[in-house]
């Protein structure tokens, strides 16, 4: 008795748009989203769940745009700056925040890629493309970890004079202050359309506003005297961005290995008991693709129901989840007689 949804014709997805990642937080829609919900009519027909999953992926898209508009004007001034003074501290700053930039591009064809519909080849889609972006952009982060050390180490060992020591101070905050709101950007808008992908890109502009500050250090050291402080500081900075990228890097790392947060589990679980009709629970696995959440269940059902009305309690557990679990666009909920819990295929099962 299986009922799918999302790439059959059973569709009864929800038009709720839910502002919180189970991996990260659990918080609330804002105003604007109840108002809406309020004057919107209630749908469950399966577009309005491709309609959200194309809207999650289009704010993706915008956000990369806004940050490579916020993060080539930070750029530019640097490279005035860089120039005029002659620090190779600011024009590494300034090369790290072209390169951030840049990582616009996988991450935007990504979210572009994931909005085509599924094949016979790519029966679930392209939504996974996010996640080969982030490794791109996990990547990235390590080579501009290396560089900043390389970077750091040669000036320990061959400093150099730096002029208009204010002009570099003041090209090191812009280069901080563009990168952080870059940053917070991109992390917050990932965590609500669940893109690891994009959390691990805004990850990565922080990284770049940590050798920002470094060099802002360095040139203040340096006022006074102190040719060694901005070398000194950029190998602290270094290790900073190690942090960062074991986060990065993680994060990634568990999305291509199918994690989720075991609290997302239990709702699922919750929400499928609290269905009419079911008797216990069977397997129940949750898996990101892209931003959009699958899940695949097994529930158990009194023998004596017919078919038909095992396929309601089935319908009504995914009708279920689909409004309780947020971004969950598909589900496939198979129903068990009670007692005859598959008898022919429980030895394929085994482990």
């Amino acid at each position: 008795m299986d009922d799918q949804t999302g790439d059959s014709g059973h569709g009864h997805e929800h038009g709720h748009e839910h502002g919180h990642d189970h991996e990260d937080e659990h918080g609330h829609d804002g105003l604007l989203t109840r108002i809406r919900h309020l004057i919107t009519p209630h749908s469950h027909d399966t577009t309005v769940a491709v309609d959200t999953a194309l809207e999650a992926s289009e704010r993706g898209i915008r956000t990369l745009f806004i940050s490579l508009a916020v993060l080539g004007v930070t750029a530019a001034g640097q490279a005035v700056v860089a120039v005029l003074s002659g620090s190779v501290a600011l024009l590494g700053d300034t090369l790290h925040n072209v390169a951030d930039a840049l990582t616009a591009l996988p991450l935007g064809l990504a979210f572009w890629l994931g909005r085509r519909p599924p094949t016979r080849r790519y029966t679930y889609g392209y939504g996974r493309a996010e996640d080969l972006a982030g490794v791109v952009i996990v990547v990235l982060i390590a080579a501009s970890s290396a560089l900043a050390a390389y970077e750091a180490l040669s000036r320990l060992f061959n400093p150099q004079d730096v002029s208009h020591l204010w002009a570099v101070a003041l090209a090191a905050v812009l280069g901080f202050a563009g990168n952080e709101i870059v940053a917070r950007y991109r992390v917050h808008v990932g965590r609500e359309i669940g893109s690891a992908a994009l959390v691990a890109d805004g990850l990565h502009a922080r990284t770049d506003g940590f050798t920002s500050l470094s060099v802002l250090l360095g040139a203040g050291g340096v006022a006074i005297g102190w040719d060694w402080a901005d070398p000194a500081v950029g190998l602290f900075i270094t290790v900073a961005i190690l942090f960062v990228l074991r986060d990065a890097a993680r994060e990634i790392y568990r999305r291509l290995m199918d994690a989720v947060d075991p609290a997302l589990v239990d709702e699922v679980e919750q929400a499928l008991r609290a269905t009419e009709g079911v008797l216990d629970l069977g397997a129940v696995r949750v898996r990101w693709i892209g931003h959009s959440l699958r899940a695949e269940c097994d529930v158990v059902v009194d023998s004596a129901l017919t078919v038909v009305d095992g396929h309601r309690i089935a319908e009504a557990c995914e009708h279920r989840l689909l409004h309780d679990v947020p971004r969950l666009t598909a589900a496939t909920v198979h129903a068990d007689p009670q007692g005859h819990l598959h008898e022919l295929t429980a030895h394929h099962m085994e482990r």
